[in-house]
């Protein structure tokens, strides 16, 4: 229930209270099916994060959300900076809308495979965000009025669903769970409009029902939490699933694993079984070996081909010889063949004995993993066990150095290469670049905050730092150049470090002292 009309309302009518008058200040995608939308009322940031997957549409609102340096694509550009007047509910549909300075609408359809969030200006569809669900380039995101009276429900009482669209199947769900069915009419009703007014004032639950999470405005299944602001339940809820989602994909992926070595293994004991059969039961070159040398006083060197009498049945076996070589020579080829194949068998058996226990082990392991439910001791059984080897990825180091003042990080780069890395890879255009005028040294940033302008002080104290982390470290005054990140770039063939600014204010600093 949590894309129902029932619950949306209750989540629009919070969101109204929450943002009228902030403003949007950025609207990007960093993952398919995913936009990130940052309000901001010049003292605080609130970020909406609405996931449009097939398989999981919902909505959360995350305290924070640091942007993907890469990957990452601005969009709906005509809503930034526009004023958030009103957050509207559609009447009886899933889907509601931020109504925006200028007349202009962001609308968020949470209808599962067909989720979308739709920008209108003047009523008419501007941009979509999932392009290819062409219907909702025509917006009909319109009220539509439902008749819930008595009347109304005695009329249709053979045909609720879809009478009560709006309600959802959870709820009827729910109605049955009740009994419903076995009611007389009136009962029927008197059910129906309690449940009605349980879904207007609600408690929101986080509930299992039939091994599954769901999310509903009334008690039912194995209820694990409770809460009584939309907000709040909807972040725990969504949490919840996407954990649950990594931990099942985690899960998938061991058994898948496991599984597949499992079946290698026993394909390989099932086929060198036979094969050691076959050659336990092959006793032929110890059985030549054996009958020249019985006969050696009957052979002569030269000999291609002989023809002796088996010690074991008295039939004739032919045996072919090296002419090159004595009886007594070719036995001792026999002979070491012989060797060697015992040897062989030996190397076999006590590899199909290996595999053996191997697959004792992987059946041991699927069972423990197929009735692991929590992420964290799958991982520690996985690694305990060695089923799946732990990796070790070594992290690249950060090309800067981080400071700190009155809340606003500050980057120095480390080297040329770096001042490069930081630059050209660590930045946005709305950051603050300082670097010591005319001499050589360290890029600085200082990282853009939503909504606020750069502090005099700040930037003073960014500016001590690159005068320190410069040439001039030991001067007492220092000039820095100053400006947005935007009006940086680099040539192409330009060494490391070096770059163009098309503009630049210049203050004097002295160089910070560390």
């Amino acid at each position: 229930m949590h894309n129902n009309f029932y619950f949306l309302r209750q989540l629009s009518a919070k969101l109204n209270d929450k943002i009228t008058g902030y403003s949007i200040v950025s609207c990007f995608s960093q993952n398919k099916d995913e936009l990130v939308i940052e309000l901001n009322n010049s003292k605080e940031s609130f970020f909406i994060k609405a996931n449009l997957e097939p398989d999981f549409c919902c909505l959360s609102f995350p305290d924070e959300f640091h942007r993907a340096r890469k990957n990452s694509i601005d969009l709906f550009n005509s809503v930034i900076l526009k004023g958030v007047v009103k957050v509207r509910q559609i009447e009886n549909e899933r889907s509601f809308s931020f109504d925006l300075e200028g007349d202009i609408s962001l609308i968020f359809k949470m209808h599962g495979n067909f989720a979308n969030v739709v920008l209108t200006k003047e009523n008419r569809v501007e941009e979509i965000f999932r392009n290819h669900l062409q219907t909702d380039l025509t917006n009909e995101n319109r009220d539509k009025p439902i008749d819930i009276s008595k009347d109304n429900f005695f009329r249709n009482i053979n045909n609720l669903p879809a009478t009560f669209f709006t309600l959802g199947k959870v709820v009827f769900e729910y109605l049955h769970e009740q009994n419903f069915e076995q009611l007389d009419p009136e009962a029927k009703w008197q059910l129906f409009n309690q449940t009605i007014q349980m879904l207007e004032k609600p408690v929101y639950y986080i509930t299992e029902l039939r091994g599954r999470l769901i999310f509903s405005l009334l008690p039912m299944g194995k209820i694990i939490h409770k809460h009584s602001d939309p907000i709040q339940a909807i972040n725990a809820f969504a949490g919840q699933t996407l954990r649950d989602k990594v931990f099942l994909n985690e899960k998938r992926e061991a058994l898948s694993y496991l599984q597949t070595r499992l079946k290698n293994n026993e394909a390989y004991v099932s086929k060198s079984s036979q094969k050691l059969k076959e050659l336990e039961q092959d006793h032929h070159y110890q059985l030549w070996a054996d009958l020249i040398m019985a006969n050696l006083h009957t052979l002569a060197q030269g000999q291609e081909k002989i023809s002796l009498e088996s010690f074991y049945d008295g039939k004739p076996v032919e045996i072919k010889l090296k002419k090159e070589l004595s009886p007594q020579k070719n036995a001792e080829v026999f002979y070491r063949k012989s060797k060697n194949h015992q040897i062989e068998v030996t190397k076999l058996r006590d590899a199909v004995n290996q595999k053996e226990q191997e697959i004792s082990k992987l059946k041991s392991w699927i069972t423990e993993v197929d009735e692991t439910s929590d992420v964290r001791a799958l991982r520690e059984q996985l690694e305990c066990t060695g089923a799946v080897k732990k990796t070790s990825v070594q992290s690249e180091p950060l090309p800067y150095r981080e400071f700190e003042f009155k809340n606003y990080k500050i980057w120095v780069g480390k080297n040329a290469e770096a001042n490069d890395k930081l630059t050209l890879k660590y930045s946005f255009k709305e950051d603050l670049w300082l670097h010591a005028k005319d001499v050589a040294g360290s890029h600085v940033l200082i990282k853009h905050q939503a909504g606020k302008n750069f502090p005099k002080d700040v930037i003073e104290y960014a500016a001590g730092l690159a005068a320190y982390y410069s040439k001039r470290k030991n001067e007492s005054l220092c000039p820095v150049a100053i400006t947005p990140k935007k009006f940086v770039r680099k040539k192409k063939g330009d060494p490391a470090g070096m770059v163009v600014v098309d503009k630049e204010n210049v203050i004097l600093v002295p160089p910070a002292q560390l």
